[in-house]
């Protein structure tokens, strides 16, 4: 009940809701503790505000501009410092030409960053002492299996850091083709181990949902239900859900484009809701800001600390993602991966977060938990441009030197 409170409070206290939008450095909210509700309001009524180090102005206008181009039909943007949601925004519309606008209530899918919800689900349960992360996969996954009986051998903790020993996205192909999930994972013992399990890193889908398996399992609850009960509700997350249907009631949702502006809007495909726990999440960008602000520890009586921590810590590394994000390599020094998160070093500090797409969206988290300071943003369109915007806005916490990260290729 004190994290619903909080949230009202947040939102009033924003002046943001998904019918209106408010000037870039008027979404000052709190973020504290639920438990903290006292601390949460004297932040809120704190007649001497904290000093920001984004450039608020500046990054409106260099959303203002980028939603202005072709390649992006609606985007949403959120920045939070020092634990309060300082800026939130939306860009463009939900459906290209409609003149309907995205607000910060509009719900897109978040692809896979949906994989952090299942490892802080996973990594809660085993805080509250209800399983071990280091308990074989097969005790609570049935339909898992590895080849030569891998899946005895393998953890809990192997499933959500893809280390599994799977060539990498095995069995994807035949998920987008509509086969069933579950059975998909069964025929994972026909293919061949590229390393034992524990042994090396190679990103799942297919197999990463046999995490939902594993909620099930302990909980009682079909996934969906689950994640919503025990984050999304205590959380505030008013929007967020795991399944298509949860999408489509949503009073405002962005259709997907695989164009940009005067595109058409395509089907809302299914196969990744039919893997939840790796790419089934929905949410509007109020939602993922309040997601975020849990993962920096500001409510942890619904996200304790020994749950992140075990969510936040590297347990692999992952050199190939260096690679994917060569744009940034000047500010890159190493990528690992934890349950369903990235850590990065950048330019020194240590961020968290995760990159997702499926047909027609786009998502992006990324964090200092330390400062408790990130940015998150979500898309309806297959460009990637907009993922500049988290190095935009880490080079203006860090006083880094401004670069054209958003490929705007002008001085705004």
């Amino acid at each position: 009940m004190a994290s619903i409170l909080l949230v009202i409070l947040v939102i009033a206290a924003a002046s943001v809701g998904s019918g209106s939008e408010p000037e870039p450095d008027q979404a000052r909210t709190a973020g504290s503790a639920p438990s903290g509700l006292k601390a949460a309001l004297a932040k809120i009524v704190d007649a001497k505000p904290r000093p920001n180090k984004v450039d608020y102005a500046r990054l409106d206008r260099l959303l203002t501009e980028l939603s202005s181009r072709k390649p992006v039909v609606g985007l949403a943007v959120a920045v939070v410092e020092d634990g309060e949601i300082r800026f939130m925004k939306g860009y463009g519309e939900t459906v290209s030409g409609s003149g309907d606008p995205i607000t910060t209530g509009t719900v897109f899918r978040w692809a896979s960053v949906s994989k952090g919800v299942a490892g802080d689900m996973v990594a809660k349960l085993a805080a509250d002492g209800q399983l071990s992360l280091y308990d074989p996969a097969s005790k609570y996954a049935p339909s898992l299996r590895l080849p030569a009986g891998a899946e005895h051998k393998a953890t809990v903790s192997d499933i959500l850091s893809h280390q599994l020993g799977l060539f990498a996205h095995a069995n994807d192909s035949k998920l987008e083709d509509g086969m069933d999930a579950r059975l998909l994972r069964s025929e994972l013992a026909t293919l061949s181990l590229i390393c034992p399990p524990g042994q090396c890193h190679a990103y799942q889908n297919v197999a990463y949902d046999a995490a939902s398996e594993v909620v099930e399992k302990i909980t009682g609850q079909p996934y969906p239900e689950a994640v919503r009960e025990h984050l999304f509700e205590p959380l505030g997350m008013t929007t967020a859900s795991a399944t298509r249907e949860g999408l489509y009631a949503a009073r405002s949702w962005a259709k997907p484009h695989q164009g940009g502006k005067g595109s058409k809007p395509v089907e809302v495909t299914d196969s990744y809701y039919r893997v939840p726990a790796a790419g089934g999440i929905n949410g509007s960008i109020k939602d993922l800001a309040l997601w975020m602000i849990a993962q920096m520890g500001e409510m942890p009586d619904v996200l304790p600390k020994k749950a992140l921590e075990a969510a936040h810590t590297p347990l692999t590394k992952t050199p190939g993602e260096l690679g994917r994000l060569r744009i940034a390599r000047e500010r890159l020094n190493s990528a690992e991966y934890g349950l369903g998160w990235r850590i990065y070093d950048y330019s020194g500090h240590r961020v968290v977060g995760h990159r997702g797409g499926v047909t027609g969206y786009r998502s992006l988290i990324l964090f200092d938990p330390q400062q408790k300071s990130g940015v998150v943003a979500l898309w309806n369109s297959a460009t990637s441009q907009p993922a500049g915007v988290e190095f935009e806005v880490l080079d203006m916490l860090y006083g880094l030197e401004p670069k054209d990260w958003l490929k705007l290729e002008n001085n705004i």
